[in-house]
């Protein structure tokens, strides 16, 4: 009965709304024939077409977009482009994106040919400065000047950058090696990266780091690897560095598909002959991966690593998040020592202050001196910009409320947004269809550069004008993420917009829906583009796909939806919260299970809760989803769920709570009714 009303309901609410489009004002001196010039050249630059693009150039000189049409026909031969052409579309375009872009490309370009002397020249020069390869180069230049006697803090950057690139580049692969010749970086460091790039599943990038430490065994790496049960059993054990190595390596690839296969290795055969150091670090790997299949054994494995700090800030994430949910009470002091033993940089990150704040907290005697640290720790990150900020308020007895909103831009400042050459380009390619393009125009605009296109930031009043430039354009997506980048003040009409308003929160009402967590799933889907589509298929601004959208017309009664209905906005809106109302009710009306269940399809929802037998724990929401095993699901749900508390603030007026939303995640009650299967 319930499910015939909630079909009759939304066959009675669907309406029609006027789809309201952005109005890009075109500049003088464009027209639809040179718009199709400079869309042609996009398309001539990504089939890679030279000859199209310098016979096209000509016809864009005068466009908005003409600096685009140059860097298109330029970068696609910059590999046969003399110096005196380049630093000529420097002079041509100065200040501009595009001028930045093309340098960026042609110092990387000067790199890979060795030619220090220019890429020292034109470094001063560059603004992005957001290159971790570029920035790698730029550092084996001082190692060529200074030897033994650089410093150690070029090493930490070079680690740093090298370790975080899953990808093979040249300009960190070459610091290392100059590092490793130097005896600057440790054999141990150059295997330690061998060994997460064959985590990550990059074979490549693995070979290129034993070809510094061990260049005979670099052949050999792709049998380890791709090979790596029969190469144990081909490979007695033998106390010879590389081949334990290489060993070490292979029973990572091993523990990457099936932990427990390598857990049955590494008890039986291997762990004697492995090193306390490399003994460790495969199980943590064994750990990591049984934590994210949600494994009981997960702390089981951890505890066979003696030391912590043998484990990278990726394991002892997991081992934190086996612990938090290990039973009914998380495994407080494993948290607590598992947090201690991050780098500093992984400890300053909101998700493991929380963390460690509550497992201070949780301790068995909790004494002034704890109690405050704790308080100071949540006090260091309370507030409304995300999850983590929002439960460390809750956690100290306050509520999630809108902050007053700042004055808005004045008419000079946004006078200064309309004349930014970069924000109206930015615009123009958007309003034409070339939202890539547009995009990383607006972001270098706001992100990279000062108001005057210099290096530097934008003032928080230049930030907010840009945004509500961008905002009164309907470009919502750049609205939100650059009003995001404010620093002391916080417009949340900016942050949180609501296009459709009337409508959404008329749809969601009527079919019993919070329009709050409707809009907080909006935001982080599609930003509120109309025309967004995913990599996987997935359509309009909930972000539908083919099949979900068939079957969900079905459901509630849209009999005459087709294919090519998807993107329409009302239709969409229809469809998405019509199969969001599903799955919540599928889901007993939890909102972490639903939102997952959005993102990675009911099943894994399902899978990720604890077992229908009654035997598994509950735990709070919160700690659900942190061990929601994606790292897009789970970044997801916590978004979602953040966004739609600030929503509520924003719509409502009243204080919120995170913690009430979240709730709690356990088994499913065997009172529930009878769960939906059928949901794709």
């Amino acid at each position: 009965m319930k499910f015939r009303v909630i079909v009759s309901l939304f066959a009675s609410v669907f309406v029609t709304l006027a789809t309201v489009q952005p109005s890009f004002a075109a500049p003088s001196g464009s027209n639809a024939q040179a718009d199709a010039v400079i869309t042609d050249m996009a398309q001539a630059f990504k089939r890679g077409d030279r000859k199209r693009l310098t016979a096209l150039l000509p016809q864009a000189k005068g466009h908005t977009l003409e600096p685009w049409a140059a860097y298109w026909e330029l970068k696609a031969r910059l590999d046969e482009a003399s110096s005196q052409e380049v630093r000529a579309f420097f002079n041509r375009y100065p200040a501009t994106y595009q001028e930045d872009r093309l340098r960026n490309d042609w110092l990387l370009l000067l790199g890979q040919r060795r030619d220090w002397t220019t890429l020292s020249d034109e470094h001063p020069h560059y603004r992005m400065r957001d290159d971790r390869e570029l920035r790698c180069y730029f550092l084996t230049i001082e190692l060529l000047e200074k030897g033994p006697q650089a410093g150690a803090s070029i090493a930490d950057e070079v680690r740093k950058n090298w370790m975080g690139m899953r990808e093979a580049d040249d300009g960190c692969t070459l610091a290392a090696d100059r590092l490793f010749f130097t005896k600057q970086f440790t054999a141990l460091d150059i295997w330690r990266k061998a060994r997460l790039m064959v985590e990550h599943n990059r074979p490549r990038t693995a070979r290129n780091a034993v070809q510094i430490v061990a260049p005979d065994a670099a052949n050999v790496v792709p049998d380890a690897i791709n090979n790596a049960e029969k190469f144990l059993a081909k490979h007695i054990a033998a106390p010879q560095k590389v081949r334990q190595e290489l060993v070490v390596m292979a029973l990572v690839k091993i523990a990457t598909t099936d932990p427990d296969k390598a857990d049955k290795l590494m008890r039986n055969k291997w762990q004697p002959y492995l090193t306390t150091e490399e003994r460790h670090w495969v199980w943590g790997v064994i750990g990591r991966q049984s934590a994210m299949r949600l494994d009981d054994d997960a702390l089981t494995h951890f505890a066979r690593v003696a030391h912590d700090k043998d484990l990278n800030d990726d394991m002892l994430g997991w081992k934190v998040r086996a612990a938090l949910r290990a039973g009914n009470t998380p495994k407080w002091p494993v948290v607590e020592n598992a947090i201690n033993a991050m780098s500093a940089d992984a400890r300053k990150d909101p998700t493991w202050i929380y963390w460690h704040a509550r497992a201070l907290l949780a301790r068995k005697k909790v004494t002034q001196p704890i109690q405050q640290e704790a308080n100071a720790m949540l006090e260091g990150i309370a507030g409304v910009r995300g999850f983590y900020e929002q439960l460390a308020l809750e956690e100290l007895g306050r509520k999630v409320t809108a902050p007053a909103r700042p004055p808005a831009p004045t008419a000079e400042e946004m006078e200064v947004a309309k004349r930014n050459p970069s924000l109206q380009r930015a615009l123009y390619a958007i309003g034409m269809g070339l939202r890539s393009e547009g995009v990383r125009e607006w972001n270098y605009a706001t992100n990279l550069v000062n108001a005057e296109g210099k290096a530097g930031l934008m003032s928080d009043r230049e930030l907010l004008a840009a945004a509500q430039l961008a905002c009164d354009n309907q470009v919502w997506d750049r609205c939100i993420n650059t009003s995001e980048r404010t620093r002391q003040v916080m417009d949340f009409e900016q942050r949180f917009p609501m296009p459709h308003k009337d409508a959404v929160v008329a749809r969601a009402k009527t079919i019993n829906l919070d329009p709050a967590y409707v809009y907080g799933l909006i935001r982080q889907e599609s930003r509120f583009v109309t025309d967004a589509r995913s990599g996987v298929g997935a359509s309009g601004l909930m972000q539908v796909m083919p099949a979900t959208a068939k079957w969900t017309a079905r459901k509630i009664g849209l009999t005459s939806f087709t294919p090519d209905q998807i993107t329409d906005r009302d239709t969409n809106i229809a469809i998405g919260t019509g199969y969001l109302k599903l799955v919540l009710d599928s889901f007993e009306g939890s909102m972490p299970l639903a939102a997952g269940a959005y993102n990675a399809g009911p099943s894994r929802s399902r899978r990720w809760r604890a077992p229908n037998d009654g035997t598994g724990p509950v735990l709070e929401g919160a700690i659900w989803a942190e061990n929601v095993p994606f790292n897009e699901t789970r970044d997801y749900v916590k978004k979602v769920l953040s966004n739609t508390t600030n929503y509520a603030a924003l719509i409502t007026g009243q204080p919120q709570s995170l913690k009430a939303r979240l709730g709690l995640v356990g088994p499913r009650d065997a009172t529930a009714p009878a769960e939906n299967l059928e949901l794709p």
